[in-house]
C-alpha cells in the first residue's frame, strides 16, 4: 500500500518535470544546446527500462551538466532548478 502511494507520488512529480522539460525544450529563445539537454532529460525520465529512482537521477546528472553553461537565460535556468527540485527526491 505504502510503496503503491510512493510510485504514484513519484510518478506525480515526473509528470511535473516533463511539462516543464517540455516548455524548455520548446522555447526558440533558448539555445539550441539546453533544449536538446531537456529533450535528453525528458527521454531518461520516461525510459521504461529502468526505475523512477535511476531515471531521475540519470535525468539530474544531464541537467547539472547544462546547467553550468554561461548561455542559459536566467529564467530557463529557475526552470531547471525546479525540475531538479521535483525529481531529486525520487529514491528506489
Amino acid at each position: 500500500m505504502v510503496r503503491k502511494k510512493k510510485a504514484e507520488e513519484y510518478e506525480a512529480k515526473i509528470q511535473q518535470a516533463l511539462s516543464v522539460l517540455s516548455e524548455v525544450s520548446e522555447d526558440s529563445t533558448t539555445p539550441r544546446n539546453i533544449r536538446r539537454a531537456a529533450k535528453d532529460a525528458m527521454n531518461e525520465l520516461q525510459s521504461p527500462s529502468f526505475t523512477p529512482a535511476v531515471r531521475a537521477s540519470n535525468a539530474v546528472s544531464l541537467l547539472d551538466e547544462i546547467l553550468q553553461d554561461p548561455n542559459m537565460p536566467p529564467y530557463t535556468r529557475v526552470k531547471l532548478w525546479n525540475v531538479m527540485s521535483f525529481i531529486e527526491a525520487i529514491k528506489d
